[in-house]
């Protein structure tokens, strides 16, 4: 357990402009695309491997707080189907949160198939990359399943590695370790993409009631000072 604070309840001032204020969770913010992810799961008779097309979209809200506990943060939702289908294939809504005092992310997740989780992890403000785990039975960052995937499907811990590229984009590999009565070993289940800017992110609305911009400047809505490090190249260009 963690020591709390003398206060609990005493808010902290936090700043308006969201997006000058991520920390690593800047290179996520916007609508992205990838075209080439790849998913490992489950099935009767083994192993199935699939390709998939992602749209990720992940926009800034309004700084939060716990009593003194400060986070700002992305409201996410991603929506994966397979090539030449329109049937969704993985659907997912959520938060990415940056906590700037403890250098914590934090991502909370839940999916249509009645699970949910949350993760974390710490790394620097300007870290490129950073990863975040979730175990089962944990009371802080843990997981949560309905009785048929748990007795079934029993997902042991989730891991994501969150990595921006040089080139503007961002790639994530994730593993969500299952046991099934079926078979012995624990089952790796994994998904990874390659996601490019299709977007700039919209300021969060505390941002836009006072005009401001991640750039600290004035009026610009979607400005960033980022954006130059990202790829916006038409997505024939990167297929």
């Amino acid at each position: 357990m963690t020591e709390a604070p003398v206060d609990i309840y005493t808010e902290p001032d936090g700043e308006p402009d969201t997006l000058a204020n991520l920390g690593p969770l800047r290179a996520l913010a916007g609508v992205w695309e990838g075209r080439k992810g790849a998913d490992q799961h489950p099935v009767e008779d083994g192993t199935e491997r699939d390709t998939f097309l992602e749209r990720y979209d992940a926009q800034p809200i309004d700084f939060q707080t716990n009593g003194p506990q400060l986070f700002y943060g992305l409201r996410y939702h991603t929506h994966i189907v397979r090539p030449g289908e329109v049937a969704m294939f993985h659907d997912q809504v959520g938060y990415w949160l940056w906590e700037p005092a403890t250098h914590t992310v934090v991502l909370t997740l839940a999916i249509p198939r009645g699970q949910v989780a949350l993760a974390a992890g710490r790394c620097d403000a300007d870290a490129t990359a950073f990863e975040v785990t979730a175990t089962r039975g944990a009371t802080t960052y843990g997981i949560a399943s309905n009785p048929f995937l748990d007795d079934n499907f029993t997902t042991t811990d989730f891991r994501m590695t969150v990595t921006a590229n040089p080139d503007g984009t961002w790639s994530y590999q994730q593993n969500t370790r299952m046991r099934m009565p079926d078979r012995s070993a624990v089952f790796d289940h994994t998904d990874r993409n390659t996601l490019h800017l299709v977007a700039p992110p919209t300021p969060n609305p505390l941002a836009l009631a006072q005009g401001l911009t991640a750039s600290g400047g004035g009026p610009g809505e979607g400005s960033l000072t980022i954006g130059d490090l990202r790829s916006t190249a038409p997505v024939e260009e990167w297929q």
